[in-house]
């Protein structure tokens, strides 16, 4: 079942009517059945994988919080040498490691072999070839889980945090099991942490109107950004993308300007539609997203765009490989290591890879001293440049093809681009308005295509300007919207939903 369908909806609905109608004390079951009904309907074998990430970590977490009890008990004992209680903390110190180290090799382990087989395969393949060798090794599919990237680092961030003892270990596997499989967020994120989320699933929540209106309203954002922005920018990207030597110039650049809405409004339009689906719960998520196109750094563009996974990596990588507490080159090295990780979690391909060095690159750049940029939005353009180019290798199919679009940039040709993106845009939902152009006024068609265009780069840029804190209701604060919000609401919705049908997927299924 997709989050871009009608029957997501009729299921979120029919899921909060039972969950305000049972008693309380069952609602965090019902969000249990509600979880694992969801993620049956992408096939029953994708559950084997996340029953199995539950139970590795479940367990985990037991030993650990059983092994610190013990500790604590033996240390008590009357007539113990210090030496003894030594070699006690030593003996619990070493099996806690044992067991935290088990469960991240064997959930890693599950995540690698399914996510990036075929990639290590084809590099072991060149490795051969360019030895001289003639053999090769076959590539094979296996079947990708919903969501495995981010239940896996969810459930791993419990198993160290119970190792540290920031956490205590749940004692009920059922209660556990909803904390890694929550519907809303396995397959979006945001990447959440047991000691956020654990007590919301546990507390008792009441019906609330203004709840339930609040969650509409960021679903509806969702919507737009997704179906209107993303989608429709889409169009625009394929264009340049699929074929790379036909366009040059300033077309290049509307193409990878239109990838970057593409993107951020596929990937924050769908964080918006989970958050507003928890929300209807009384669950509150973790923001991922907040204006990360007006950074002003590659450091602070980091802090803005996709919070939770910068957090998880600075917390449970960053931080342990020393940080900064290692001197001015051992910190560097941390923050390249962290960001090639993060380039390689989105995607199996070295394409993914040098995505995350450039962002590596950059960071070490705002690290080091050098003069910098005198003006404020110097320093917005800049990043905002450099953010797009790296995004370029993040849509392209191959190095090679990133850099010929790269190159195409300082070419200059006129070929009747402009003409040819806006009428892409096929928006079925003006269906009517162009049928009547078109019998009557012809050649004025192109130029409501292109009206249009512009419409929605002045929208796109509204919404991205527009995120404040909340990312979603900040209209709704600004003077001389109050009255006028619902009404826009209402016709964004309306607009989302006749999109429907010509909806594509979520980007960020496939990472």
């Amino acid at each position: 079942m997709s989050l871009v369908s009608t029957g997501f909806l009729v299921f979120l609905l029919v899921g909060v009517i039972v969950y305000y109608l049972i008693p309380k004390k069952a609602q965090w079951a019902w969000l249990l059945i509600l979880s694992y009904a969801y993620y049956l309907c992408s096939g029953y074998k994708t559950v084997v994988f996340i029953l199995l990430t539950t139970i590795i970590t479940f367990t985990s977490g037991i030993l650990l919080e059983r092994t610190e009890d013990n500790l604590a008990r033996s240390l008590k004992a009357e007539g113990l040498a210090r030496e003894d209680k030594k070699a006690l903390k030593e003996k619990a110190k070493t099996y806690k490691k044992r067991v935290a180290v088990i469960a991240l090799l064997l959930v890693f382990g599950v995540l690698a072999v399914v996510k990036y087989h075929n990639f290590a395969i084809e590099n072991v393949n060149g490795i051969i070839k360019a030895f001289g060798g003639n053999g090769s090794i076959s590539t094979f599919t296996l079947l990708l889980p919903l969501g495995i990237s981010f239940y896996s680092f969810q459930s791993i961030s419990y198993v160290i945090d119970v190792y540290r003892g920031k956490v205590k270990a749940c004692n009920n596997i059922f209660k556990y099991a909803l904390f890694v499989s929550y519907f809303p967020q396995i397959t979006q994120g945001p990447i959440g942490r047991y000691d956020r989320l654990a007590p919301q699933f546990l507390a008792e929540h009441k019906y609330d109107l203004a709840v339930i209106q609040h969650g509409l309203q960021r679903m509806a954002w969702g919507l737009f950004k997704k179906f209107i922005i993303a989608d429709r920018a889409g169009v625009v990207s394929d264009l340049v993308f699929n074929n790379p030597g036909q366009y040059h110039g300033i077309y290049v650049i509307i193409g990878v300007l239109a990838y970057c809405a593409q993107l951020y409004g596929d990937f924050a339009g769908g964080i918006d539609m989970v958050m507003g689906a928890s929300e209807m719960f009384g669950i509150h998520l973790d923001d991922n997203f907040r204006q990360p196109f007006f950074s002003h750094s590659i450091g602070e563009f980091w802090r803005r765009w996709h919070m939770t996974l910068g957090r998880f990596f600075t917390r449970y990588v960053y931080i342990p490989l020393g940080g900064n507490r290692r001197g001015k080159m051992r910190t560097l090295c941390n923050v390249m290591i962290v960001m090639l990780l993060s380039g390689l979690w989105h995607g199996a391909a070295w394409t993914f890879v040098l995505w995350g060095f450039l962002h590596g690159v950059g960071m070490i750049w705002d690290n080091l001293e050098h003069p910098h940029l005198p003006k404020k939005w110097m320093r917005q353009a800049a990043t905002f440049a450099y953010v797009c180019m790296t995004f370029v290798f993040f849509r392209a199919e191959s190095i090679a093809q990133g850099v010929d679009v790269l190159k195409s940039i300082v070419s200059l040709k006129w070929n009747g681009f402009v003409f040819q993106m806006a009428s892409a845009l096929d928006m079925t939902e003006c269906y009517i308005i162009t049928k009547a152009l078109s019998m009557k006024l012809p050649g004025l068609l192109s130029w409501f295509w292109l009206g249009i265009f512009v419409v929605l780069i002045a929208i796109c840029f509204r919404v991205l300007s527009g995120e404040k804190v909340s990312g979603v209701v900040a209209l709704q604060r600004q003077k001389g919207y109050g009255r006028l919000y619902p009404v826009l609401l209402a016709v964004l919705f309306t607009w989302s939903i006749i999109s429907m049908t010509g909806v594509s997927e979520y980007l960020y299924f496939s990472f």
